[in-house]
């Protein structure tokens, strides 16, 4: 396999495609090696147009998703990012080169310790991984960005609260068939406004149905 080629293909063929058109997030796509975040059973489909098995019943999202999350979150050199699943840690790469620096928590250890060997091994040192999960652990930090990796019924009021004013949270809303990928925006202490990006299928965050003590 010519790796260049195919990385090549895939931004030519997958992503730009998509709609994925910012120079900056292109350009990403071929500094943040790919293929250095799959597991290496699966290392041949690194550049295909599909969600990649990972250790613990969890998937990558598709190259073309990746690449759309990182060019609607419009991240700039001085904000902090909150994710909240970090699976092979490949995102969380992408969202650093761009971002100051990246929170990530993976409730699953397995994949923890995954993220942050792949992450180590790409010299990236602006994400910190932490283990847990990420929508219970409330803590008083505000972040400029904050993107979930998994589907959920509804935005969780109080994960709205952890943006900052001018902050984004782009999170996969809904119930299987019916999910879209969204936008929040925080206008001002008290306004928020929502854009819908697309329609799509996105797997639920780990144990979704324990977040419906929140109120949404």
């Amino acid at each position: 396999m010519n790796i260049e080629q195919s990385r090549f293909n895939m931004v030519e063929q997958q992503i730009r495609t998509w709609d994925v058109l910012n120079p900056e997030v292109l350009s990403l796509l071929f500094i943040v090696k790919r293929e250095q975040f799959v597991p290496p059973a699966h290392r041949a489909l690194a550049f295909s147009d599909l969600e990649i098995p990972l250790p613990e019943g969890e998937n990558m999202f598709a190259p073309k998703m990746e690449a759309r999350v990182l060019q609607e979150l419009a991240l700039q050199p001085h904000e902090t990012v909150l994710e909240i699943g970090t699976g092979s840690g490949y995102l969380a790469a992408l969202l650093a080169y761009q971002a100051q620096q990246v929170t990530s928590y993976e409730i699953k250890p397995a994949l923890q310790a995954l993220a942050q060997q792949n992450l180590a091994q790409a010299g990236i040192n602006n994400v910190t991984v932490v283990a847990g999960d990420g929508l219970l652990n409330q803590d008083d930090t505000q972040y400029d960005a904050i993107v979930l990796s998994g589907s959920l019924p509804a935005v969780p009021a109080p994960l709205l609260q952890r943006l900052r004013v001018g902050g984004r949270l782009l999170a996969f809303i809904g119930t299987a068939p019916v999910l879209s990928a969204q936008l929040t925006t925080r206008i001002s202490a008290e306004k928020f406004e929502t854009r819908k990006l697309f329609e799509t299928y996105v797997k639920p965050l780990v144990g979704a149905e324990k977040y419906s003590q929140f109120k949404f």
